[in-house]
This record gives structure tokens, C-alpha cells and sequence, in this order.
């Protein structure tokens, strides 16, 4: 089901019904999910539909996402991937990504992904002196706000020129509009989108998909 805030009541209902594709075993987890105190921290349907066709359309390979959780994301990007590609996922929670870890088992993706359950700054700094700056194609970033500045400068050094970087939640629910609003999340997602606008190094779009997904391709 969508998730836009952005959408009233009737036009949510038709977006529903035309717009979203959403297999059985993504459904199941999303249902599983659903019942966890932290649900809302889960993708919406649609943004993973996004991200299946991004990844699709630029022929990525070599992935990095930051934020597994339950592992919709890392599902929905192992599935898009050649049988060769290759996920290096980041997370710091072992109860959270073991339900990831049998809906990959399940999905037969599970060899295509290299989940690192660590600081992910730590992670991508390890992955930068290993492999090098420009050795992957496409960056999900989706967990803790305060760091998304951090956690874009390592990816984009990750990317090679032409690669591309998704960021969730750059609306936040419209907090990020409402000047009233002055908690730590919103004021980083501020800052990580001020950030980007300026940064001439990347063309970029912020997407008003789900709770808002910023596109940065690395020039």
C-alpha cells in the first residue's frame, strides 16, 4: 500500500490499485514486518518498486545499502541484480536482519548479498581501503538521520563515475518544511538536503516518492 503523505484519501486508493506491483514473498515480508514495534522504519511498497527499476535501468552490478532492518530493500535489490551482483549490506541490529536473512534464504538470493553487522561508517571505510573509490554502481541509504552526510560522502567515494546513490525519508513527513520542527532528525535531513543541492560533484532529484527519495548520480 503507499505510504505518500502526500496524497489524499481517494487519490492514495487509485494509486493503490494502478501503480504498485508487489510479489508474494515481498508481501509476506512486509506483512511479517508490519507487526514489529518499529514497522514504520520499513520502505514503502512503491519506493521498492523504484528502486527494483533503478537498478534495473542502470545495469548495476555492485551495490551498497546502509540500513537492512527486516530486509525489504536488500530483497528487492538482490532480486534486481544479474546472478552475479553482488549487495554489501550494512546494519547493526542481529535480530532484526535474521528475519532479512530467511526471506533472502528464501528468495535464493542469499549468495548475492554480504551482510555486515557493524558501524556502518566503520564498514565503508573498511570497504574503501579494500576495494577503492569508483568500485561499485549503486548506494541505498536508508538509517540513522545524523549521519547522512557521513554515510553519502562514502558512498559517493564508493561509486564510480555514473553510479547512483538513493536516500529515503528526505521529506520526512513534511517536517522538514515545517520551520517549527527543530528535533534532531529533521534538522540532519535539513542539512543532508542543503548538502546535496550544493553539491556540484552529482546531478540529483528529489523524488516526492513515499516519504521522499533523493537520486544523486555521481559525475
Amino acid at each position: 500500500m503507499s505510504e505518500s503523505f502526500l496524497f489524499p484519501d481517494q487519490l492514495a486508493t487509485y494509486y493503490n490499485k494502478v501503480a504498485i506491483r508487489e510479489s508474494p514473498l515481498l508481501a509476506r515480508l512486509r506483512e511479517e514486518t508490519a507487526r514489529l514495534p518499529a514497522a514504520r522504519m520499513q520502505i514503502a511498497a512503491e519506493e521498492g518498486q523504484f528502486l527494483d527499476l533503478l537498478i534495473r535501468l542502470s545495469g548495476a552490478r555492485r551495490c551498497i545499502e546502509v540500513g537492512v532492518f527486516t530486509g525489504y530493500s536488500s530483497l528487492v535489490t538482490a532480486l534486481a541484480l544479474p546472478t552475479d551482483g553482488h549487495l554489501l549490506a550494512c546494519d547493526i541490529n542481529p535480530t532484526t536482519t535474521a528475519i532479512a536473512r530467511r526471506y533472502w534464504a528464501e528468495a535464493g538470493v542469499a549468495g548475492r548479498i554480504r551482510l555486515e553487522l557493524a558501524p556502518a561508517l566503520q564498514t565503508l571505510d573498511a570497504e574503501l581501503a579494500k576495494s577503492g573509490e569508483g568500485s561499485y554502481d549503486f548506494a541505498f541509504i536508508d538509517a540513522d538521520k545524523i549521519s547522512y552526510i557521513d554515510y553519502y560522502e562514502r558512498c559517493l567515494r564508493l561509486l564510480r563515475p555514473g553510479g547512483l546513490i538513493a536516500v529515503d525519508n528526505t521529506l520526512w513527513s513534511g517536517s522538514v518544511a515545517d520551520p517549527r520542527k527543530r528535533d534532531t532528525d529533521t534538522q540532519a535531513i535539513r542539512a543532508f538536503n542543503e548538502h546535496v543541492h550544493a553539491d556540484r560533484r552529482v546531478d540529483f532529484c528529489l523524488v516526492p516518492i513515499a516519504d521522499g527519495v533523493t537520486l544523486a548520480r555521481k559525475r
